[in-house]
């Protein structure tokens, strides 16, 4: 078959480029038909791509964290047309690094003569293993060390960049990892107290954490924001939802606050419309939407993603559970659809527990709004002549000042406010 070249799919409706996010192959593996060879990612989604063909790798088409174009060459593949059945299988058990035997230098023609009679010598005692330690390598520099070697170390809890390798371009081998265990560097008898920590490690921005990285700093760059905080009695909404919940059924499980906010911010903005919208500051317009597209700030194993409960307005308290419920599992699995990751109008985020006194979101550009929940405390509060503990929490929210005034910012929380502290009124049809 030859050389075979596989370039960057189509790898979704309207993606020009994609960022290498994983390799699962190096140069000169071995790779079967269908075997997933690469890792990419396109706004925020990752795919796994597979090679059509089987072979032996030759290039790569560039290292983790480049952006290829559609099309772009993306591996090179030597195909002979070798059958599954001669490719390696997995080993089933750690390989152990074979080390090269010693040149021998033969003299074909020269013999030594035996000896006439034996010479007795001392035997000197068996050499002690010297631990092959050096100084730690220079930050970002990777000891060089095969897979099956870095596994042994892991589960021996040995950090490689303190072992003095003894292969070719000081590569560690099995035998060095063995050294060192067995006879570890002793700390230095001039301090044995707490030794100081200088490892650094260091970390390429990739994939999903570098987009939120851009995004993020993109909005803090370019949105005037300013925050406003507003304190919130809750203690009735809390009595409601733990009323709610005692009644609790499959079909209408247990309820966390947020539904709540969610039909009081669908409430406040149709007062509101001012903040339920989009700035695109690159052509001036302003765009007001009567839909309210909510997004929701949810933590995943890849970072932030803000998936969108969609048509918030048409929907009940228990709905807006089951959607927010939905998307942001979809978001935290890896599955979500690109319409359910973007064309949010104005964002709520929450952290929860962790929610803490006052918080200062960034803008989700280019909305021009975002509601912070913060954590629910008890707190004397005066009421009738005297004290009585209450349930209060912040609402620490996040405004683009090209777009929302301080007053309209203000009344806008102040009617979210409202709302909350007299949760009835969350259901009263106008």
């Amino acid at each position: 078959m030859g050389v075979r070249s596989i370039k960057m799919p189509d790898v979704g409706e309207g993606v020009a480029e994609a960022e290498i996010v994983e390799w699962a192959v190096k140069v000169g593996d071995l790779v079967k038909e269908d075997q997933v060879v690469a890792a990419v990612m396109t706004d925020k989604a990752t795919v796994e791509i597979p090679t059509p063909v089987a072979g032996s790798v030759l290039t790569l088409g560039g290292a983790v964290g480049d952006v290829l174009a559609v099309g772009a060459e993306l591996i090179r593949i030597d195909a002979p047309g070798l059958p599954d059945s001669l490719l390696p299988a997995p080993p089933k058990s750690r390989p152990r690094e074979q080390e090269p035997a010693p040149p021998q230098s033969v003299k074909p023609e020269l013999i030594e003569p035996a000896p006439a009679a034996p010479v007795m010598r001392a035997e000197a005692p068996p050499r002690p293993l010297e631990p092959r330690t050096g100084a730690p390598r220079p930050v970002g520099e990777k000891p060089l060390a095969s897979p099956a070697v870095r596994l042994n170390a892991r589960e021996a809890g040995v950090d490689l960049r303190f072992v003095r390798g003894s292969g070719p371009a000081g590569r560690i081998t099995h035998q060095d990892l063995d050294a060192y265990i067995a006879r570890p560097p002793e700390p230095s008898s001039e301090r044995r107290g707490r030794v100081a920590n200088k490892a650094v490690e260091t970390i390429k921005v990739v994939g999903m954490r570098r987009r939120i990285a851009e995004n993020m700093a993109e909005s803090a760059r370019r949105v005037a924001h300013f925050s406003y905080v507003e304190e919130t009695d809750v203690t009735a909404l809390e009595e409601l939802r733990a009323s709610l919940n005692a009644r609790a059924t499959e079909e209408r499980p247990k309820l966390t606050l947020l539904p709540f906010l969610i039909l009081g911010i669908v409430k406040a903005v149709g007062e509101f419309p001012q903040v339920n919208a989009h700035y695109d500051d690159e052509n001036d317009v302003i765009s007001r939407f009567g839909a309210v597209h909510l997004g929701v700030a949810t933590q995943t194993p890849n970072g932030l993603m803000v998936p969108v409960v969609r048509h918030a307005e048409t929907l009940g308290l228990h709905e807006c559970a089951r959607e927010m419920r939905r998307v942001s599992e979809a978001a935290r699995q890896g599955v979500a659809a690109r319409d359910e990751l973007s064309g949010s109008t104005i964002t709520l985020t929450s952290l929860g527990a962790l929610g803490g006194i006052v918080s200062t979101p960034i803008v989700n550009r280019p909305e021009v709004a975002i509601i912070g929940v913060n954590k629910i405390v008890v707190k004397p509060v005066w009421r009738d002549g005297g004290f009585v503990p209450r349930k209060v929490m912040n609402l620490s929210s996040s405004f683009d000042h090209r777009v929302v005034d301080g007053y309209d910012a203000a009344t806008f929380i102040q009617r979210l406010r409202t709302l909350i502290e007299a949760p009835a009124t969350l259901f009263i049809e106008e």
